[in-house]
């Protein structure tokens, strides 16, 4: 019993050390890309969270659409009359393409989720954001904004022709698309660090490590300017 009691509380101080360190590392600024100077209008983009997870929201301008044309060969519907917006995120490849949702979770896809799995890249669309949806912005330089695009398509494991590698399960709607990713996914680099790296890439000051979706919040108070409203619809 009293082994029991004493792994139960280990077990809770490796979670506390876990979250506060999380914190810490969000309100520390990692390194940043610096961004050349580019002529053109900045760019709003946005970030969406879950309860787990943060994805990039991107306008689908035509630089965006140039960008990620090489998805649309694999039938992410980039140029939809009515797509506005793309979604994009980075993941555990287990975790992402066997959860619909969270009742699908399994234990072997938690697990290495924690220990380790290779990682994919899933992205969607979405058309016009409803009026008054409180989503975080950020307002990118038309230099950052080529720098962040830079970076998320570096993030695309890519075939021997230099196209990007999709992968064959099903999505959580009928538009989205999954694709190989660099790098492996666990406990201390998740789907959130991952949005701090591309936005530290694209030259914007963030948190230097924020494995978890209240560290990525925590960071864009720190860093990110406030929004004086909710967006309009677009």
């Amino acid at each position: 019993m009293r082994l029991i009691r004493n792994a139960l509380l280990a077990l809770v101080a490796l979670v506390t050390a876990y979250l506060l360190a999380a914190a810490a590392g969000a309100l520390i600024p990692g390194p940043v890309q610096e961004a050349p100077e580019r002529p053109g209008p900045p760019v709003t983009i946005r970030l969406v969270s879950g309860p787990i997870h943060y994805d990039l929201l991107l306008p689908l301008t035509p630089e965006t659409r140039a960008a990620f044309a090489p998805l649309a060969r694999h039938g992410l519907p980039l140029e939809a009359p009515g797509a506005r917006w793309l979604i994009i995120g980075w993941g555990a490849r287990e975790f992402y393409t066997t959860t619909g949702s969270y009742a699908d979770l399994s234990a072997a896809a938690i697990w290495r989720s924690f220990t380790g799995d290779a990682s994919v890249l899933r992205a969607d669309v979405t058309g016009p954001l409803r009026a008054g949806l409180d989503l975080p912005a950020l307002t990118l330089t038309a230099g950052q904004y080529t720098q962040l695009l830079a970076a998320i398509s570096a993030s695309f494991r890519r075939d021997a022709t230099g196209a990007p590698i999709p992968i064959d399960a099903p999505g959580f709607g009928p538009t989205d698309r999954f694709f190989a990713a660099h790098g492996r996914f666990d406990i201390l680099r998740t789907c959130n660090t991952w949005v701090a790296a591309m936005l530290r890439a694209a030259g914007l000051r963030f948190g230097a490590w924020t494995p978890t979706p209240y560290a990525v919040t925590l960071s864009l108070a720190r860093f990110a300017p406030a929004l004086d409203s909710p967006p309009a619809a677009d």
